[in-house]
C-alpha cells in the first residue's frame, strides 16, 4: 500500500477534479517528479472526465470521495453507501476500459476511499471496508481551504508537521486555490531538498 524503498511522503488532493486548479496541480507534480493521490468527487469526474483520465495517465491514483461530497454524520447509512457506489460507477463510465483497469491494477484492486470532512459512522466504515476498500485518512491537514488563514500560515501548517511517511491533505478546489498555489510549489521543493519522494498511495 505504501512505498518503503526510500523516505516517502504521500500528497493527496481532495474535491476535484476541476479545470481551474487540477491541471495546474498536475503540472507542478510533473515538474518535481512527484506522484500523488486524488480523492475525487464523482460529480466532478462526470463533468471533467478528461482531467480524471489525465490524472491517471500521468501516474497518479484516484480515490473515492463520494459522488456529492457527503458528510457521513449527516447522511443515512443507505444513502452514504449509494454515494460510494455512484462514484465507482461514474469513474468506470468516465474512463476508457484500459485506463480504468490500469488504475484498478495500480491500487492492487483495492478502492481507495476518503470520507469527506473525515466524518463517517462506524457502520458506514465497516460496510465500505467489506467491499475490499482501503480507507485513507491523513497526518497533516494543510488548511488550504480555510479563508481565515494566510498563505504563510498554510505553509507552516505543512512544514511544521510533515515527516517521513506523512499523508498530507490539499484541495484542488476553488476555495483552496489561493493558498494552494502559494504552498504547493514550496512543499514540493522542501520534499526534494530533504531527499524524500512523493508517491501515490496504491
Amino acid at each position: 500500500m505504501f512505498s518503503r524503498k526510500k523516505p516517502t511522503v504521500y500528497l493527496t488532493f481532495d474535491d476535484g477534479p476541476i479545470p481551474e486548479v487540477t491541471p495546474w496541480v498536475l503540472q507542478q507534480l510533473k515538474q518535481h517528479n512527484a506522484q500523488a493521490t486524488f480523492f475525487c468527487i464523482g460529480d466532478n469526474v462526470a463533468k471533467h472526465p478528461e482531467i480524471a483520465t489525465q490524472i491517471l495517465n500521468e501516474g497518479h491514483s484516484i480515490g473515492n470521495h463520494t459522488f456529492h461530497h457527503k458528510n457521513g454524520w449527516k447522511t443515512s447509512f443507505e444513502e452514504y453507501l449509494k454515494e460510494f457506489e455512484l462514484f465507482n460507477s461514474e469513474l468506470k463510465k468516465s474512463l476508457s476500459d484500459e485506463v480504468f483497469e490500469d488504475n484498478k491494477t495500480n491500487q492492487k484492486s483495492n478502492i481507495l476511499f476518503r470520507p469527506p470532512y473525515g466524518k463517517m459512522t462506524s457502520s458506514q466504515a465497516k460496510a465500505i471496508l467489506k467491499k475490499g476498500c482501503k480507507i485513507i485518512m491523513w497526518h497533516v491537514l494543510s488548511g488550504d481551504y480555510d479563508k481565515n488563514i494566510s498563505e504563510t500560515e498554510c505553509l507552516e501548517n505543512v512544514l511544521k508537521n510533515i515527516e517521513k511517511g506523512s499523508i498530507i491533505v490539499f484541495h484542488d478546489s476553488l476555495k483552496a486555490e489561493k493558498n494552494l498555489k502559494f504552498v504547493l510549489p514550496k512543499v514540493l521543493e522542501y520534499i526534494q531538498e530533504k531527499g524524500w519522494s512523493s508517491q501515490a498511495i496504491n
